[in-house]
């Protein structure tokens, strides 16, 4: 007999009902095991590890999954160091609005901003938009550069009490992150919080929370991902990552905020998926296991009203 992880999980979840194990009834609980069912769906078919927390800075409540697993930034990274550009202008130590200039030696694949810029040039302020928005791969690594590099952004996340989250390399050799690896990697619990320390902590002053936020909710890379799963009127915005195939892997991000309004407390996310494989149908079928979790996100928020939620696991 052959035992997949589903068959496991299903296993377990069986003696539970039996009364063997005990199941976590409230709310939280009950949610993380949808989390837990969400891996097991597609495990049989693409072998993937699914992390994710999701967090309410205003209680402080967080119900998630592989929560200090770690897992590679890829793309993700570049909201931090937006943040980061952000920050130090709004400190006075650069001039966000300063122009720089670059080469064809800078130009790595993925750079519709900086391609079309390359002679004129841009400030940093515009490349911190376009590494956010468009996910620029260019632009991302200029940027970096002026800022002081790879350690001089992970000495921002240590200066936000984010004492996991690291980056040691420039794109697009940051990407190449197979599990067990260190480097350029992050884990959900503290990505979600340091999420929260940046749109909603002192880290920024409100103008410059104000622009990241606008600029997060512009970027549309995200739309298949997490915020599919949300409801289409709550404002929401992210920062994804995609990195394909390194050893034997490849790994689907999404981070972000979730404001739903009418009173209720606003929601970070740090959503990580590694699969067994790649191509377009794991892409699918990846993106689907991430709008599942925007599902959940949708319970989190709504754990204490009565406001019937529809089936989580309906096809799409």
């Amino acid at each position: 007999m052959i035992i997949t992880r589903r068959t496991l999980i299903g296993g377990t979840l069986a003696l539970a009902a039996g009364g063997c194990i005990p199941p976590d009834q409230s709310p939280i609980g009950r949610l993380a095991a949808q989390l837990r069912l969400i891996e097991a769906a597609e495990m049989d078919s693409l072998g993937g590890t699914l992390g994710a927390e999701i967090f309410e800075p205003e209680t402080g409540m967080a119900v998630g999954i592989n929560q200090d697993r770690r897992f590679g930034h890829a793309s993700s990274f570049k909201f931090s160091l937006a943040a980061m550009l952000l920050a130090k202008h709004a400190a006075g130590a650069i001039d966000a609005d300063k122009k720089v200039m670059w080469s064809e030696r800078d130009m790595v694949e993925h750079a519709p901003f900086t391609r079309e810029r390359i002679a004129s040039g841009a400030t940093l302020r515009e490349l911190a938009e376009a590494t956010q928005v468009t996910s620029d791969n260019p632009a991302a690594n200029i940027l970096l550069r002026e800022l002081g590099g790879p350690a001089a952004l992970t000495g921002f996340w240590r200066s936000l009490g984010d004492e996991v989250s690291r980056i040691d390399r420039f794109e697009p050799d940051m990407n190449n992150v197979p599990e067990g690896e260190f480097r350029d990697t992050t884990t959900p619990a503290a990505m979600a919080r340091t999420v929260a320390r940046i749109l909603y902590g002192d880290a920024l002053p409100e103008a410059e929370r104000a622009q990241l936020r606008q600029w997060m909710i512009e970027t549309q890379t995200g739309a298949r991902r997490v915020r599919a799963g949300l409801p289409k009127d709550w404002v929401a915005g992210d920062k994804t990552g995609t990195s394909g195939l390194v050893g034997n892997t490849s790994n689907f991000i999404d981070i972000g905020f979730v404001e739903p309004g009418k009173g209720r407390p606003a929601i970070t996310f740090a959503a990580y998926y590694r699969a067994r494989s790649a191509g377009e149908e794991v892409s699918a079928s990846a993106e689907r296991v991430l709008m599942r979790v925007g599902r959940v996100i949708r319970e989190f928020v709504e754990r204490d009203r009565r406001i019937p939620i529809p089936n989580m696991f309906r096809q799409v």
